[in-house]
């Protein structure tokens, strides 16, 4: 296989590859053509298909598909001018090459996410963290394998887990050097408050927004999640459980990126805050693996500037 990453202007490819996006568009002139995004794990090049006559079989969005093509230059971007292509069939392609993760070992995240849950001493909370993340089998086998993103940031197989985990050991230092903060409030709460983006975005290959991330979101889909989860837990108490969905809905910090109530506890305050400098410092860590070398990166949506690696 040609891996994305590793073209460049001039090639001649075949090779499978994940269609992820199909249109059929026309030419000034009303021909008509195939435009299309494809994916491996390293990334994405645009593939059009000007002749729709020979060579040229039926397939869709995302269908796993094999392509003859010249790689060209089109306004500074690569491209892929497609000559002939078909539908691969199972047993030709492997899965994984299409889908970029994470590059810690998931196990060994999970393992640590496990024993921070067994540090939570309140026994409510404690309950309720054994129930999503250890109990629910189903749920954690696809928890370890979601992604925390379409695009932005750990938008990767295992991007939920390592987001997760990282927000939450931040919040660990925080409940260390502020001993005002409840750790194990704080703890529960980073662990659980982006569960939303397991219905918030649907699984790899597709990774994208769902019907219910679309009209509702994770803020409010999660807290929806751990309420349910809460019921099913006798004498939960109600302040308690008042406090952590408060820190779940307002873990964004601001009305304006999504949250439905700016933070009113001290543990909310913590987990808006690492919330944002994982997400954010993530971000910039995926800017500089994509950057090639490149002096400068160029404009980024995220950080709303031209960035560029530090100087060595």
């Amino acid at each position: 296989m040609r891996f994305i990453k590793e073209l460049k202007e001039g090639d001649m490819i075949s090779s499978i590859y994940l269609c992820k996006d199909k249109r059929t568009l026309q030419t000034k002139a009303g021909k008509n053509y195939y435009s299309m995004q494809l994916h491996d794990k390293t990334g994405s090049v645009d593939g059009k298909v000007w002749d729709l006559s020979s060579g040229i079989e039926h397939f869709e969005s995302m269908d796993y598909i094999q392509v003859d093509a010249q790689v060209i230059s089109y306004q500074g971007t690569l491209q892929m001018n497609i000559r002939r292509v078909r539908k691969a069939s199972e047993g030709e392609y492997d899965p994984r090459d299409y889908m970029p993760c994470s590059k810690y070992d998931l196990e060994e995240m999970y393992d640590e996410l496990v024993s921070l849950i067994h540090t939570v001493q309140e026994p409510h909370l404690s309950k309720l963290l054994q129930m999503i993340f250890i109990e629910d089998t189903d749920f954690v086998k696809a928890f370890k394998i979601h992604s925390a993103a379409k695009t932005m940031h750990h938008n990767f197989a295992g991007g939920l887990l390592e987001h997760s985990l990282s927000v939450s050991r931040l919040c660990e230092f925080y409940a260390s050097h502020y001993p005002v903060i409840n750790r194990d409030l704080l703890i529960t709460a980073a662990l659980c408050h982006d569960i939303g983006k397991m219905k918030e975005i649907s699984s790899f290959p597709e990774n994208d927004y769902t019907d219910e991330g679309q009209l509702i979101g994770h803020i409010v889909t999660g807290t929806i999640m751990i309420e349910e989860k809460m019921t099913q837990i006798d004498g939960f108490p109600v302040k308690l459980a008042n406090e952590l969905k408060h820190c779940i809905l307002t873990h964004h910090g601001e009305l304006e990126y999504g949250s439905p109530k700016k933070p009113a506890l001290i543990e909310a305050v913590a987990l808006s805050f690492a919330d944002n400098a994982d997400a954010k410092l993530e971000g910039f860590i995926e800017l500089l693996d994509g950057g090639k070398g490149e002096e400068w990166l160029g404009y980024s949506r995220m950080f709303e500037t031209n960035v560029r690696p530090t100087s060595k």
